[in-house]
């Protein structure tokens, strides 16, 4: 699907960002590329709808080489997710999803059917909000619709730029999970920039582990965490289960007083993180039991706190 061949990225100023890469993603992988700050993912990212030119070697896209594409219509057919969302803000949500099936000169009636159909596939009530603005939206709906932007024009590749840095840790949770659902869904060639571990692992079919330009490992999750080829892959990945490893309710809840409505969602204390975070997307408070008899509760509150107290212990060397 997408091939490099001993691909490189030499700046001006004469440093290597990317140093005589080779790789293939494979279609309908979700691949994942990354390191630390300056390994150059973002940069082999952007090399691939040719927003950054490259220095040497060749890109390949189902056999032909990107140099050969009309460059309007290869961006075209690639949507691309930024961690700065981006969305127009004088445009309404639909107008913001429709701009590339535009360019491609869709009739409007099949743009109104792909918006409804797109919004409604994350959740997002078309009649509420196909005419609202940006700024009527929070961050995490807001970059729900950056994702199906991307998608609006059925491109066969999205690359996605670490989409969901800037989000706090519940809502980025909540769209990991979303995007996994949705890539059963719509099985597309997704290239995903990350410096969260967690993160790759998380969503990767596989992952490229870069460092200063060059590829260091590349397999799948399971991998990468038990067969790392050195000590740098073994470092870089010794945080990325922790979260879930550790994961206990009874550390995060706190004991249930009389206020508590006894009508709120019930988890068992053994619940997954991904059931909590599956019943606090929906509800703000749920109730935790053991044997059948409420012993305590948790909030979207504590939630993040335990995420985000849980990421600085184990994400930090991943910065």
């Amino acid at each position: 699907m997408i091939t490099f061949e001993t691909v490189s990225k030499v700046y001006e100023e004469g440093t290597r960002a990317v140093d005589s890469i080779s790789f293939t993603v494979n279609k309908g992988e979700f691949f994942v590329l990354i390191g630390p700050s300056g390994c150059g993912k973002t940069t082999t990212l952007k090399m691939m709808n040719r927003l950054i030119p490259l220095s040497g070697g060749t890109i390949f896209i189902n056999g032909k080489k990107i140099s050969d594409f009309n460059i309007h219509e290869l961006r075209w057919d690639i949507g691309y997710v930024l961690q700065q969302i981006a969305l127009f803000p004088h445009m309404t949500i639909e107008e913001n999803i429709a701009i590339v099936p535009e360019l491609k000169k869709w009739k409007k009636d099949k743009i109104h059917r792909r918006v409804t159909e797109l919004l409604e596939m994350v959740g997002l009530d078309p009649d509420t909000y196909r005419y609202r603005k940006p700024s009527e939206l929070s961050g995490g709906e807001q970059q729900r619709v950056g994702v199906i932007r991307a998608l609006a024009a059925d491109p066969e590749i999205i690359l996605m730029d670490e989409p969901f840095s800037a989000l706090d840790p519940l809502s980025r949770e909540k769209l990991q999970n979303d995007i996994i659902h949705l890539q059963k869904t719509i099985k597309k060639t997704i290239v995903f920039v990350t410096h969260d571990m967690k993160e790759a692992m998380k969503l990767a079919d596989r992952i490229c582990l870069m460092n200063d330009g060059k590829i260091v490992q590349l397999g799948t999750p399971e991998e990468l965490i038990h067969q790392p080829v050195n000590d740098f892959v073994r470092d870089f990945v010794s945080g990325a289960s922790l979260v879930n490893s550790s994961f206990n309710l009874e550390d995060m809840m706190e004991p249930i007083h009389d206020n508590k409505p006894l009508s709120s969602p019930r988890l068992p204390i053994n619940a997954s993180i991904e059931e909590v975070l599956t019943l606090l997307s929906k509800h703000e408070l749920i109730m935790i039991e053991r044997n059948g008899e409420v012993i305590g509760y948790v909030n979207r509150q504590m939630l993040i706190r335990y995420l985000s107290e849980s990421v600085a212990v184990g994400g930090n060397q991943n910065v």
